[in-house]
C-alpha cells in the first residue's frame, strides 16, 4: 500500500522529469548557439524560440526542489550538503544565462553580443553536464556517516559511473534541442538542426544505453522485485522511444521526433527513481545502516497531508497557465534573408506542430530587406 511519503517521491520524480523535458531542451538550445548560429541574427532567432518560456521550464527546478525540502527535509540537507559546490555551480551557471537573454540586444556591438552568447552557451552546458552528474551519484552512493552527514570531497563525485550520467544528460538535452529548433525554425536554420539532431542522435543512444544498462546491472535497490521490474521496464522504453526518435528525426519527421526524445527522457528518468526506490540518498560508507530512505527521510503525515490538498488545488492552474504560454508562442521564427540559403523543399513559411512562421528581431539585429514588388508609401501613409 502506498503511503503519503511513497506519492511525494512519486510526485518529485514527476517534477524532476518535466524539468529535464522543458529545461533540457532550453539547455540544448543553449549549446548550439555557437553551432548552428552563423550570425548575429541566426543566433538571436534561436534565443528567440526558447526567449517567451525558459524562465517558466525553470519553475519546474523551483517546485522540485521545495517539494524535497517540505516533504523529505533529511534527503534535502544530506543532498544538497553534499552537492554544494555542484549546485552553486549550477545556480551561478543559470544566473549568467538568465542575465545573458535580457542583456544582449542592449548594445548595438558584435563584442557585447559575443560575450552574452558565450554566457548563454557555459550556463547551458554546464548544468547539463553536471545534473547527470549529480543523479548518478544519488544513485551510485555517496560517503554518508551515521549523522547522514557528507564525509567526501569534490573530486568523491567524480567516479565513472555519474560521469557518464554527465554525458548522456548532455547529450540528450542537447538532441532535444536540436530537435525543438527544427520545429521552431525555417529556412537554412531549420535544415541544418535537423541534419545535426541525427548525428548528436547516435552519439546519444550509445551514452544513453549505457548508462541505463549500467544502472539496471548495478543499481536496483535490492530485495525489492517491484521497483526494480518497473525500472526495467521504464528503461527499455527509454531506449525504444529514443531510438525511435533519433530514426524520426532522420526521416524528417520533427514532430513525432520531439515527442519521442522528450517521452524517452520522462520514461528514463523514471527508471533512476524506481531503481532508487526506496532509498533516496544512499550511502557508500555502509548502505544498509546509513542510507536515507523514503521512511527515515520523509516529513510527518500532517505535512505530507497539507502539502497534498495545497498540490492538488494550485496545480492545475500552474499546468494551464504554462500550457496557455507554449500556445501563444507556437509560431515558427524565421530569420531574416535566409530563405535564399533553404532548400527548395523547405518552404519559408513551412507550418508544423507550433504552426506558422514569426519573424523577432532584437535591438542590433539586421531588418529584412524591403520587397521590391511593394510599392513604397505614400506621404499620407507616412
Amino acid at each position: 500500500m502506498l503511503h503519503l511519503s511513497d506519492i511525494w517521491f512519486i510526485a518529485i520524480a514527476v517534477l524532476w522529469a518535466g524539468y529535464f523535458v522543458l529545461e533540457g531542451f532550453d539547455f540544448g538550445v543553449g549549446i548550439l548557439l555557437p553551432v548552428l548560429g552563423r550570425t548575429s541574427t541566426q543566433r538571436r532567432a534561436m534565443i528567440n524560440t526558447i526567449g517567451p518560456v525558459w524562465d517558466g521550464n525553470e519553475v519546474w527546478l523551483l517546485t522540485a526542489g521545495g517539494a524535497t525540502f517540505a516533504a523529505f527535509p533529511g534527503w534535502y540537507a544530506s543532498m544538497f550538503s553534499a552537492f554544494y559546490l555542484p549546485l552553486l555551480l549550477v545556480l551561478v551557471c543559470l544566473i549568467f544565462r538568465g542575465v545573458a537573454f535580457e542583456y544582449r540586444g542592449k548594445r548595438d556591438s558584435d563584442r557585447w553580443r559575443l560575450g552574452w552568447d558565450t554566457a548563454i552557451f557555459g550556463g547551458s552546458l554546464i548544468p547539463a553536464l553536471l545534473w547527470g552528474v549529480a543523479f548518478g551519484n544519488v544513485l551510485h552512493g555517496i560517503p554518508l556517516n551515521a549523522a547522514h552527514n557528507y564525509t567526501g570531497n569534490f573530486f568523491s563525485l567524480l567516479n565513472p559511473y555519474s560521469l557518464l550520467g554527465g554525458v548522456t544528460t548532455l547529450t540528450l538535452f542537447t538532441l532535444n534541442g536540436a530537435l525543438f529548433l527544427g520545429l521552431k525554425t525555417t529556412d537554412d536554420l531549420r535544415r541544418r538542426a535537423n541534419a545535426l539532431a541525427w548525428k548528436i542522435g547516435l552519439v546519444t543512444i550509445v551514452a544513453g544505453a549505457g548508462f541505463l544498462a549500467w544502472t539496471e546491472a548495478s543499481y536496483r535497490s535490492p530485495g525489492h522485485v517491484a521497483s526494480g521490474v518497473v525500472s526495467v521496464l521504464f528503461a527499455a522504453v527509454a531506449a525504444v522511444t529514443l531510438i525511435g526518435g533519433v530514426l524520426a528525426s532522420r526521416l524528417g519527421r520533427e514532430g513525432y521526433a520531439f515527442a519521442a526524445v522528450a517521452a524517452a527522457i520522462v520514461t528514463a528518468t523514471g527508471a533512476l527513481f524506481t531503481a532508487l526506490f526506496p532509498d533516496v540518498l544512499r550511502s557508500s560508507v555502509s548502505p544498509a545502516a546509513f542510507t536515507l530512505t523514503v521512511g527515515n527521510a520523509s516529513s510527518t503525515a500532517k505535512t505530507l497531508a497539507l502539502m497534498t490538498v495545497i498540490a492538488c488545488i494550485f496545480l492545475p492552474f500552474v499546468l494551464l497557465y504554462q500550457g496557455w504560454t507554449y500556445w501563444v508562442f507556437r509560431k515558427r521564427i524565421s530569420v531574416p534573408g535566409s530563405s535564399a540559403a533553404a532548400p527548395p523543399e523547405v518552404p519559408p513559411a513551412a507550418s508544423g506542430p507550433f504552426g506558422g512562421a514569426a519573424r523577432l528581431l532584437a535591438p542590433g539585429d539586421v531588418p529584412p530587406p524591403p520587397d521590391p514588388e511593394k510599392p513604397a508609401p505614400t506621404p499620407a501613409a507616412r
